[in-house]
């Protein structure tokens, strides 16, 4: 109750209201968009896999809800770690909605990593894209900047050439974004909010609205693309 007030205080003109509720049938109904942030919350010292057991019941519930009673054509990201996993689980779960309806979040990795060269490079960070992440939303990921390009003086310059350090953009970089997470909570004693609010919202405009020129990832069920198993949910651009 407390967030609705806070949501309500915001007076955001886009807001047209709020239903709180403990039943994932009522949340979902007829829901075109759902956000999927409610799993067990990661401590320090722990990996995303510690928390698997727990979240297996939580996401076959919210699938089975979505199956139920969402529109067939909804969008769903889910959040809540391990992220990749989840999102598989409440796919198996709804079997009526269509598996590429499914997404995990990997645009936080993706934002992290934009922040990253942006900082190295010396520009402002919407002046870098199409910096890739590939795997899983975890320590595993692998943060790509071979395609990242950077806006300097109105020109566009390749990432790797600009920056023109291979130990950088091998090790430094890739090691940087892989647990930044973890530094996160190791800094506030809690997980990533805000930045991954933004994430979460950035994921959502650009799958409903398309992205332009920017690539952009997310963990999708794969469909053996790139020479990935088939029927995990793996990020790709």
């Amino acid at each position: 109750e407390g967030v609705v007030m806070e949501l309500a205080d915001c007076a955001l003109p886009l807001l047209a209201g709020v239903l709180p509720t403990a039943s994932p049938e009522e949340a979902f109904k007829d829901v075109a968009a759902a956000f999927l942030v409610g799993a067990m919350p990661r401590r320090e010292g722990m990996e995303r896999k510690d928390l698997l057991s727990a979240n297996v019941r939580i996401f076959k519930e919210q699938g089975q809800a979505l199956d139920k009673v969402a529109r067939k054509d909804v969008k769903v990201l889910v959040v809540g770690n391990p992220a990749n996993t989840n999102a598989l689980i409440c796919s198996k779960y709804a079997p009526s909605i269509p598996k590429e309806n499914f997404t995990a979040m990997t645009r936080l990795d993706q934002n992290r990593a934009q922040s990253q060269l942006a900082a190295k490079i010396g520009v402002p960070v919407q002046d870098v894209k199409n910096v890739i992440i590939w795997g899983n939303h975890s320590s595993t990921q692998f943060p790509d900047a071979s395609n990242a390009v950077v806006n300097i003086g109105g020109a566009q310059k390749p990432v790797p050439s600009t920056i023109n350090d291979d130990e950088y953009l091998k090790n430094t970089f890739v090691s940087t974004v892989q647990k930044r997470g973890a530094a996160v909570i190791a800094a506030r004693k809690m997980s990533s909010a805000l930045s991954a609010a933004k994430a979460a919202s950035d994921h959502m405009r650009d799958w409903f609205l398309g992205s332009g020129d920017r690539w952009v990832s997310m963990g999708v069920i794969s469909d053996g693309s790139y020479g990935t198993p088939r029927d995990v949910v793996y990020s790709f651009p």
